[in-house]
């Protein structure tokens, strides 16, 4: 794919984005919800939340919620011009990813029609709240830790790195730059909300239980579910502390952390998704967000996350070597 196919791409994705949110609302008026044959609102298919809008919104927006039409294209032509544009070649980011090649372009995927400008919108800036004088500390800690033990062996490395857990599986779930795919399945009891990347899945029991009751800590917290009218929540606790609260790695999700999603179908083609997190322990207010899933055909595959990772062996061999040669100087 050539920059110039990457630039018509997003200008005429711009106008896309502007006829297709019209075409959302006209089709809501109209549209009436499927159902499960036991009467739930049916969610169960093959959605993704790939889009270009950030988790925080730029600080110079202030506290616009929203683009204006005749900014989205030129929004569109940036980032995807400039982000996945093709890397220049026998640089590092051409060795990395060579995004065109293995289809990790944002232009070859389906992108949800979103005019925010972050998908925070509490608080009303759009960013990350203050963090506690606790969790600073904490972050501190990590990182003078990180500078010092990070290149020690493999269970030094990021969860990510060891394709152990990427961190936006959710709650709350939160975009990925690729392989933002998601494959929802139901029965009477449970929801089950399965991601590519790296694989996990979550089997929520419908059962509107406490989630903090009965429960062992895991990555990805303990979660119960039940249906107020046609809008699924989710609230989930019991974090184990091993998982990176966003935008602190080394500041982890615990049991102090509760969050609650809300899925609503609104469309044949749309999921409103919703998220609330509040954690005293970590920010000093609970902060919300928002974006839509959209639906895509299946099916989903495999996430191979290992094969062909050479990453960690390549990064704990190159620190021995540069080790080494730091003590044949040193005795010279």
């Amino acid at each position: 794919m050539s920059k110039h196919y990457s630039l018509n791409t997003a200008i005429l994705g711009g106008a896309f984005l502007l006829s297709l949110c019209s075409f959302t609302y006209a089709q809501q008026e109209s549209w009436e919800m499927p159902r499960t044959s036991w009467g739930d609102p049916l969610i169960q298919g093959y959605w993704t939340n790939s889009t270009t809008v950030p988790l925080q919104r730029p600080q110079a927006l202030g506290n616009q919620e929203f683009y204006e039409p005749e900014e989205v294209a030129e929004i569109l032509r940036q980032r995807l011009d400039t982000e996945y544009a093709n890397t220049e070649r026998g640089t590092a980011a051409d060795v990395h990813y060579q995004f065109d090649d293995y289809s990790m372009n944002k232009t070859l995927d389906t992108i949800t029609a979103n005019m925010r400008t972050s998908i925070i919108f509490d608080p009303p800036n759009g960013r990350l709240p203050e963090p506690t004088g606790e969790a600073l500390a904490r972050l501190d800690e990590y990182n003078e830790w990180r500078e010092e033990h990070q290149w020690d062996s493999a269970k030094t490395r990021g969860l990510s790195e060891r394709c152990l857990i990427w961190g936006q599986e959710g709650p709350p779930i939160l975009p990925l730059g690729y392989n933002s795919t998601y494959q929802f399945m139901q029965t009477e009891d449970y929801v089950i909300l399965q991601l590519e990347m790296i694989h996990d899945v979550r089997i929520i029991p419908l059962d509107g239980g406490d989630p903090s009751e009965n429960s062992l800590p895991q990555w990805l917290g303990n979660s119960r579910a039940h249906w107020e009218g046609d809008t699924l929540v989710v609230e989930t606790t019991s974090y184990s502390g091993r998982t990176d609260a966003n935008g602190m790695r080394g500041v982890s999700l615990d049991s102090n952390t509760f969050v609650e999603e809300r899925f609503t179908r609104i469309s044949e083609s749309e999921i409103d998704y919703q998220f609330t997190i509040t954690d005293p322990t970590v920010w000093k207010q609970s902060w919300s967000g928002t974006y839509p899933f959209k639906k895509i055909d299946g099916p989903m595959f495999e996430y191979a996350c290992h094969e062909g990772n050479y990453g960690i062996e390549n990064i704990l061999s190159g620190k021995r070597i540069e080790e080494l040669d730091a003590m044949q100087a040193a005795n010279k």
